[in-house]
C-alpha cells in the first residue's frame, strides 16, 4: 500500500464525518451498527430526508448535492477509503454539516440503516456488470436490499455512461411496473430542469471527453414481496471502462 493511501487512511480515522466499520467490528456489535436508525439523531441533528450516493468514489456528487440542498442529508457510501477521503475532506473544509461518508460494502447496508430511514438513492456511474446480473446495482438482489431501509416508493436515481446499464434498468422498471419519473438518453443535449444532473465528476468528465453520452433515469421503488428480472437480451457496451484505480 502506498504511503499516500496510508496517510489518507490515518487522516480519515479522525474525520468526524466519516464512519468506518469492518465486518469483524460489526459482528462484535451483534450485526447492528450503533448508528442504524439514528443517523439524523446522532449525526445530522435534524429530521431531514436522508439520501445515499452508492459507489460514491471521490464523493463529488455527495458534496455537491449537500451544497445545493441544506434541507437534506447526504451520505456517500464506498468501500474504497482512499477515494472517499477527497469528498470527506472537502465537506469538512466547506463546513458542511449535512454530508457524511460511510465506508462499507453496499451489500451490507441493511446493517447500517433501519426501515424507512432513507428517502432516495443515487447510483452514479456504477459498473454495469455485463457478465453477472446479481452484481448490478439495479438488479433484484440490490433492490431487495434497498427496500429494507428505504421509504415505500423512495426514488432510485441512475446516472450512467453505460447504454447496457441504462437499458437493463429500463427493462427492470417495465418488468416490475415501477413508476418512472424521468428518463433522459443524453442529459447534455436535452432540456431539463434538474440542476443535480449538471454536476460533472472527475469520472464523468473522462466519459464526456471520449464523446460518450450521459444518461439518466429515476423511478419509485415500492416495497414488494417479489421483484422480477427482465428476460431480455441487451446489447453490450463496446468500449472499455476506465480503471477505477486511476480515480
Amino acid at each position: 500500500m502506498s504511503k499516500n493511501k496510508l496517510t489518507k487512511f490515518a487522516e480519515m480515522e479522525a474525520f468526524p464525518n466519516v464512519f468506518q466499520c469492518s465486518a469483524q467490528q460489526l459482528q462484535q456489535e451483534g450485526m447492528r451498527y450503533p448508528m442504524r436508525g439514528k443517523w439524523n439523531e446522532k449525526f445530522f441533528g435534524n429530521s431531514n430526508p436522508i439520501i445515499l450516493e452508492l459507489g460514491c468514489g471521490r464523493g463529488e456528487y455527495s458534496v455537491a448535492m449537500a451544497e445545493m440542498f441544506a434541507d437534506k442529508n447526504f451520505i456517500g457510501v464506498d468501500i474504497k477509503g482512499a477515494r472517499m477521503w477527497a469528498g470527506a475532506k472537502r465537506g469538512l473544509e466547506n463546513g458542511l454539516k449535512n454530508v457524511a461518508f460511510l465506508r462499507t460494502n453496499i451489500e451490507m447496508l441493511g446493517y447500517f440503516f433501519a426501515e424507512n430511514e432513507v428517502s432516495e438513492i443515487w447510483l452514479t456511474f456504477p459498473d454495469p456488470q455485463m457478465k453477472k446480473t446479481t452484481k448490478r446495482l439495479t438488479s433484484i438482489r440490490f433492490l431487495e436490499i434497498y427496500s429494507r431501509f428505504m421509504v415505500d416508493g423512495g426514488l432510485i436515481h441512475l446516472k450512467t455512461d453505460s447504454n447496457f446499464m441504462f437499458s437493463y434498468t429500463r427493462a427492470m422498471i417495465e418488468k416490475n411496473q415501477f413508476l418512472p419519473h424521468c428518463t433522459i438518453d443524453n442529459i447534455y443535449s436535452a432540456e431539463h430542469n434538474f440542476p443535480l444532473l449538471n454536476i460533472k465528476t472527475y469520472y464523468e468528465q473522462q466519459w464526456l471527453a471520449r464523446g460518450i453520452d450521459i444518461k439518466y433515469l429515476n423511478f419509485a421503488l415500492p416495497r414488494k414481496a417479489v421483484y422480477s428480472e427482465p428476460e431480455i437480451e441487451i446489447e453490450k457496451d463496446t468500449y472499455r471502462s476506465f480503471g477505477r484505480n486511476l480515480i
